[in-house]
């Protein structure tokens, strides 16, 4: 198989991290790229611990399962880190992003010697003052495909505005704060 690109979401329920894996599938999808973007179902309850994920690659995916050694992990909600082992099967080649106020040095610690690279985000700052309500999972995608350069920034925004615009058509104001938290994140992330 061509590259392949794993990635797991971990968010609670509610914060939008299976939205924002459908997402970045739909995106890559766009540019050329055979995707997977499905979650995994625990307790299906608001604040529940969920997983998403993500596979991407230039040739057809044969693979169906979980991802179990991810290239890159996000962490939407950074209490889960002592909750749950985010950084389990994760490549040392890769990278985690997690959404915190932390600098990435500051998080490592939390990270149960995880020795790979660990990138920071201010996610529900960049929502509040971007969208003004908590939606931590929009800079998140802006975040991840910065740190994993999984497809070109300018590409990405493009594709998620012309998402954005079919999905809020009626909402001109959500569709500019969502663009500019994107962008934010991607010049925001901390660890490249």
């Amino acid at each position: 198989m061509g590259k392949l690109i794993e990635i797991r979401w971990h968010g609670r329920g509610g914060q939008g991290a299976k939205t924002a894996a459908l997402l970045l599938a739909d995106a890559a999808f766009n540019t050329g790229k055979y995707i997977q973007g499905f979650p995994e179902y625990g307790p299906e309850r608001m604040g529940a611990p969920i997983t998403a994920y993500n596979r991407i690659s230039d040739e057809r995916i044969n693979i169906h399962s979980n991802i179990y050694e991810p290239d890159y992990v996000v962490v939407v909600d950074e209490s889960l880190i002592s909750t749950v082992d985010v950084t389990s099967g994760l490549k040392e080649s890769g990278a985690i992003v997690i959404n915190t106020e932390k600098t990435p040095d500051e998080v490592k610690k939390h990270l149960k010697g995880y020795k790979g690279k660990v990138c920071t985000i201010n996610a529900g700052k960049i929502s509040e003052e971007t969208i003004g309500k908590n939606f931590p999972n929009t800079p998140m995608l802006g975040a991840v495909v910065k740190v994993s350069g999984i497809m070109e920034p300018q590409k990405f925004l493009k594709d998620m505005e012309e998402s954005f615009a079919h999905k809020f058509k009626t909402k001109p104001e959500v569709i500019e704060g969502n663009i500019r938290a994107i962008n934010r994140a991607m010049q925001e992330v901390q660890g490249l």
